[in-house]
């Protein structure tokens, strides 16, 4: 496929790295649960083709956050499971829509963006009405970690809309996010070895966001010189 294609030979290294890690940690800790196995490494191929702006990675997005909710609800945290399915898939789906309709000139890459004082104002709006309204949602049904799931709200929510505005900040945020939920899945492998992988997982998105914040300033730079030479 084209898109396969496209991929340097370091994002090939990187995902096969990244994958190696998840399988090897499933292996190492006898993890039967193929659902999490799978979950994790439908992550990493996502943010592969994120990092690289292509819209095939949030296709990948909706999948994984369906999978992911699944996976939270049986470890009872609901906060994830709320955010993933009712937060992540559907931005996901809308960051879907905005990629396909703003791609850079005829490639397949989406166009950068630039954060405007505006965007950010919303975003920090929106992201302190919604953490203020599922803190006491999750409070209510007896979330797990509470503390923990609400800073991942935060992190999540405002890296959605990072995402959705094609801003390389969205990468940032996000590695601030795996830092939250490697601290979550950590302490439920304390509980059951099958959520080791999802904590290595969430090791390995936080390299594939550190790459991605990286790529998308490369892509920002290279667009901006090539409007530059062509006006």
């Amino acid at each position: 496929m084209k898109f396969l294609k496209s991929l340097t030979l370091f994002e090939k290294f990187l995902w096969l790295f990244s994958s190696a890690i998840i399988v090897g940690s499933a292996i190492l800790y006898n993890s039967n649960d193929l659902t999490t196995t799978c979950t994790s490494l439908l992550g990493v191929t996502a943010l592969i083709f994120i990092a690289k702006g292509h819209y095939v990675g949030q296709v990948l997005t909706i999948i994984f956050s369906v999978l992911y909710g699944v996976v939270s609800i049986k470890e009872h945290y609901y906060g994830e499971a709320i955010t993933y399915l009712c937060m992540t898939a559907p931005t996901a789906l809308f960051t879907l829509i905005s990629w396909i309709r703003h791609p850079y000139k005829d490639s397949d890459t989406v166009e950068v963006s630039s954060i405007t004082p505006a965007k950010i104002a919303a975003i920090c709006i929106s992201t302190a009405i919604v953490t203020t309204a599922f803190y006491f949602i999750l409070k209510a049904i007896g979330n797990a970690m509470l503390f923990v799931s609400t800073l991942s709200i935060v992190t999540s929510f405002a890296a959605a809309s990072l995402m959705f505005f094609r801003s390389p900040y969205y990468a940032a945020a996000y590695a601030l996010n795996d830092i939250v939920l490697i601290i979550l899945w950590t302490a439920a492998s304390f509980s059951s070895v099958s959520n080791v992988p999802m904590a290595a997982c969430f090791g390995m998105f936080f390299l594939n966001d550190i790459y991605g914040f990286y790529n998308w300033q490369k892509m920002k730079s290279e667009q901006n010189k090539k409007n530059i030479s062509e006006n």
